[in-house]
Formats: C-alpha cells, structure tokens, sequence
C-alpha cells in the first residue's frame, strides 16, 4: 500500500515592511477577542504600534508575557488564561519558542492562530508543529498538530532589526532544509506530518537553499545596518517560508536529529537551535559521503554568514568522549528523524560524522 504523501503550508504568508502596525486588518476576521503571546522584549512594541488598529477594529488583546520554554507549564499557564479571558483565537509574537507555545494553546483550545516571527531563525513559524521542551531546557517532544497556523505575518523592519546572530542561526536552519529533504525524499522516508515527501515539498526545500546561497550572505549586511532590501525580504522568505514548508513537506533527517541530542551536551546551552542544526547538517554530509565541492560550498555560506563552525565555536569547552557517545545514541532514538537516511543508522557511525565534522570545519577557521 502506497503511503500519502503530501505538501501542507499556513492558509495565509504575509511578508511586508510594517505588518505589526496593521495586525487588527489582519486578525479581525478571527473574532474580537485575542489572547496574545508576546516576548517580554517585543511586549511593549507590539502593544504600541498595534494600539490605533486594534482600537479601529475593535478588537481587545490580552497579553500574555512568554516565560522563555516552551513547556508544558507554560502551555497550561497560556491555556487558563486564555479561559479566563473568554479569547476567540491565539496570537503569538516573538521567537520560535514563543510561537510553539502560541500554536499549543491554539491547538489545545481548537481555536485560530496567527503567527508574528521576530526572528528569521526557525523553522516555528509555518509549520503543524510544536516542539515541547523541559523545564531545564532540554528536548522533551514533539506535538503534532492537525493544522498549520491560519496566518503568518512577516513584517520585514521588524525582522531587519532582529541581532545578527538570530538571523544568521535562521539561515542555519534553513540551510539544512533541502539536504534533509533530499535524503527523505530519496529514502521514501516520513514527512513531518507523518505522510511521505513530496516532489513539491522537495522543490520548496531546493528553492530555500537556492535562495539562501545566492542572498543570505548580501541580506547579514543589511541586518547589520537594520535596513530592508530585496536580498533581505527574498532570504526572509526562505528561512521562513521555504524552509517551513520545505521541512515539513519535505522531511528532516540526520541533521535535526544530531541537534536533538547535542541539546544533552550542557556547554552548548547558549548555542542557538540554528547554530547547532548547520553543525548537525555538515555532520549528515559527513556521514552520507557528500563530494568535498558539495561541503565546501555549505561550509562556504556557513562561514559566510558568521554561523559558529566547530564545536569549540558552538561553546564546547572540553570534548568527553563519552558525553558525544551519549549525543550519539540520543540522535538514533527510536522515531528519531535520522531514520529517514537511506541506510541504518548507527550510534557509532553518527559519532565518528560528528568527530570527522567537526576536524573538517577546524581546517575552514581563520
């Protein structure tokens, strides 16, 4: 019996300079009331330049603060105000883990939700899932959901004013969505909404690369002088967009799973999910054989867009052997995305890839 396979994506993308500032145009048709899951750093500019439209649209927010892990506790703590208030639908504003937590509750409550990126760094934003963590900040699961959110909304002068670092760990992210994608494909592996890669999903996740290769290094500029460009908006809409749907259609690999398990590792707490993905993802081409021209132009943008190389780099401050044997066997747990390479993975294999990775990036330093 053949296996379905398919291509799913948000009802509505939106990418404009100045989105926020209309977001009651935008959220109206969902109800009157929202609750509104915001970064304690974008807090207070959301409620400022959202204010006139919301009063126009007479739509009444409650805000809700994140309280920075998308956890169970946090999910349930969103979920009772959200009760208590009688909301109509969710609005999430901020990073991945902020948007995770926005589409749980949506989830939960079987409500609408819209989705507001202030950050270019992950996958978060398009996709029909969350990635629920622990308290202390390591991997937990994943919670599939039926639906991708109903709208997202990329206000590009908000993102161009994002750190580098953020953007950049977006591009990381993004990077790895084709190769991932290519190897599930090929393999005949499972998707993220646990049907088989489509060629559409797969063409997405080739135009994410395509984009980010020819503009992510031009579009670091001008997040550095916090201004919109073309290169900018076109790499905005692949590492949020293309890779979104081109992860999720697609299918993910070795690469995310190498993240999952390097989450164990404690001195790279302070990496970002897209710093550790494009390390995980030149450790999927190790591991695969990859031709020295293919690695070398993926080391090639990674260098170019400032992303860490090595582990060391990463914050790694003393390699233990036996605490990168751990990340190995975390990588290939059961239902671990690695299982969608075309060949059986092993906890040994993954750890010499990690060990080869990280000498080859050594010799890219400097």
């Amino acid at each position: 019996m053949s296996v379905v396979k398919s291509i799913t994506s948000p009802m509505k993308f939106l990418i404009q300079a100045g989105l926020l500032a209309d977001l009651g145009k935008h959220i109206e048709q969902y109800g009157k009331k929202a609750l509104i899951i915001a970064d304690p750093f974008i807090q207070e500019k959301a409620r400022k330049d959202s204010a006139g439209c919301f009063e126009e649209c007479g739509i009444q927010a409650v805000f809700s603060v994140f309280g920075g892990e998308c956890s169970d506790d946090e999910i349930n703590k969103n979920q009772a105000l959200f009760a208590e208030h009688s909301c109509e639908y969710v609005v999430g504003i901020g990073g991945g883990k902020t948007l995770d937590t926005a589409k749980a509750v949506a989830y939960y409550q079987k409500v609408p939700v819209v989705i507001v990126p202030t950050l270019a760094s992950t996958d978060a934003p398009c996709t029909a899932l969350t990635v629920i963590y622990n308290a202390d900040g390591s991997f937990n699961r994943y919670l599939f959901l039926p639906n991708n959110p109903n709208a997202v909304l990329a206000d590009t002068k908000l993102l161009a004013a994002e750190p580098a670092r953020f953007f950049a760990a977006g591009v990381g992210d993004g990077l790895a969505t084709y190769f991932e994608a290519r190897t599930c494909y090929a393999s005949n592996g499972i998707n993220l909404v646990l049907m088989q890669p489509s060629l559409t999903g797969l063409g997405i996740a080739k135009m994410c690369y395509e984009t980010i290769r020819d503009f992510a290094p031009q579009a670091m500029h001008a997040v550095a002088a916090k201004a919109v460009t073309p290169a900018l908006e076109k790499t905005i809409e692949a590492t949020i967009y293309m890779s979104g749907v081109g992860a999720e259609s697609g299918g993910l690999a070795a690469a995310h799973a190498i993240h999952n398990g390097m989450t164990a590792v404690h001195d790279l707490h302070g990496a970002m999910h897209g710093e550790k993905v494009a390390f995980g993802l030149v450790a999927q081409l190790v591991m695969e054989g990859a031709s020295a021209e293919e690695l070398d132009e993926v080391i090639g943008i990674i260098k170019a867009v400032g992303l860490p190389l090595t582990l060391q780099d990463l914050g790694l401050k003393e390699f233990k052997e036996a605490e990168w044997r751990q990340v190995a066997e975390l990588s290939c747990a059961e239902g671990e995305t690695i299982h969608n390479e075309p060949f059986k993975v092993t906890s040994d294999m993954v750890y010499d890839a990690i060990v080869a990775a990280d000498k080859l990036l050594q010799t890219y330093r400097g």
